[in-house]
């Protein structure tokens, strides 16, 4: 669907670690009528910015999910919240897994297709290749 178009900013609420580790994507009706979203996100790394090697990352859902009408120039959001890297540097992953960095992400939404999103300052570090996601929502989160 191309009546909407994404970007991607550092979330103001963030877990504890020195990643990234949280981020707000904000989804702009830049069609000429209304469209409803509904639903959580997909997301997935995608390999040295390029979608065709993505990685999928294991979704965590939160919050239920209701019909969202997205007026024209209106705006809809998703949070999602990674395992943070922790420590200095190149950093480590509590879990013992290798941290991993995204120049980019793919982020889809049912019915509403996949958006390439990317942070204006910066990649996006994450371990264990998990990501909490909020319902598409009308309500900006912090």
């Amino acid at each position: 669907m191309t009546d909407l178009r994404a970007s991607m900013y550092q979330a103001a609420v963030r877990p504890p670690g020195t990643g990234v580790g949280a981020v707000v994507v904000e989804f702009t009706n830049v069609s000429g009528k209304p469209c409803v979203v509904q639903g959580h996100p997909t997301v997935a790394g995608a390999g040295n910015g390029s979608p065709q090697r993505n990685r999928p990352l294991k979704v965590t859902p939160t919050g239920s999910t209701s019909a969202v009408s997205v007026a024209p120039a209106g705006k809809a959001w998703t949070k999602l919240t990674f395992v943070q890297v922790q420590g200095e540097a190149d950093g480590y992953c509590a879990s013992g897994s290798e941290p991993v960095t995204y120049p980019t992400l793919v982020v889809g939404i049912p019915g509403a297709g996949a958006h390439q999103v990317a942070l204006e300052d910066g990649s996006l570090a994450e371990c264990d290749d998990k990501v909490t996601v909020t319902a598409v929502s009308a309500t900006k989160p912090s």
